[in-house]
């Protein structure tokens, strides 16, 4: 028992990459900070890509599994993060293609709620509901991209789409965003321009 306590108390203070080679090595508490490290980003990606808060807990429980299972993969060359990312986003495609809820051609957009002169500055900088304000197709694409740091490339092969298709997407997804996100700046004439440094 006392070993347990000398071992798990530096957990905390460990790289991910040191953690993940003593999870490799069979260290299960090691894989398990690394689980309360990250395990509320992977639900955060997996609820912007479309899951509802069940199934985002579903599959970021499943994501776990499977990178423990494969734990001896991650060599280190990137981040952890982007690691279980990645095999979330593709569980949730899994899942997503299985059901065939989503169509990721296509074009049908959502109505933006709410315009910029109503939304407050709050409202303007909640990410969460403006990629509500994109197409399903779009919020799927950019969260593929940016937030599971899959290239477009990697998420057409994924989707299985053509690759300009995620990069009209995404595009169209990431401009959307910037004109919801980036407050308006009062230009020298009081036009209130925005302007997007």
């Amino acid at each position: 028992m006392a070993g347990e306590t000398r071992q798990t108390a530096p957990l905390a203070s460990l790289h991910d990459v040191e953690l993940a080679a003593l999870a490799a090595g069979g260290e299960r508490n090691a894989y398990g900070e690394l689980v309360r490290r990250h395990s509320s980003a992977v639900r955060a990606l997996l609820r912007r890509m479309g899951g509802e808060p069940a199934l985002a807990d579903d599959l970021a429980q499943d994501a776990f599994l499977t990178g423990y299972e494969r734990i001896s993969e991650f060599r280190g060359h990137g981040a952890f993060a982007g690691w279980i990312k990645k095999i979330a986003a593709r569980l949730y495609l899994k899942r997503w293609k299985r059901r065939a809820t989503l169509d990721p051609v296509a074009d049908a957009e959502i109505e933006d709620v709410g315009s910029d002169g109503e939304a407050g500055a709050v409202e303007r900088l909640d990410l969460d509901g403006a990629l509500a304000t994109l197409s399903p197709s779009e919020r799927l694409c950019v969260s593929l991209c940016y937030g599971a740091g899959l290239s477009h490339g990697d998420a057409a092969q994924t989707l299985g789409v053509p690759l300009g298709t995620v990069k009209s997407h995404v595009k169209r997804g990431m401009d959307k965003l910037k004109r919801r996100l980036v407050p308006a700046e009062t230009s020298a004439d009081g036009s209130g321009r925005r302007t997007l440094g």
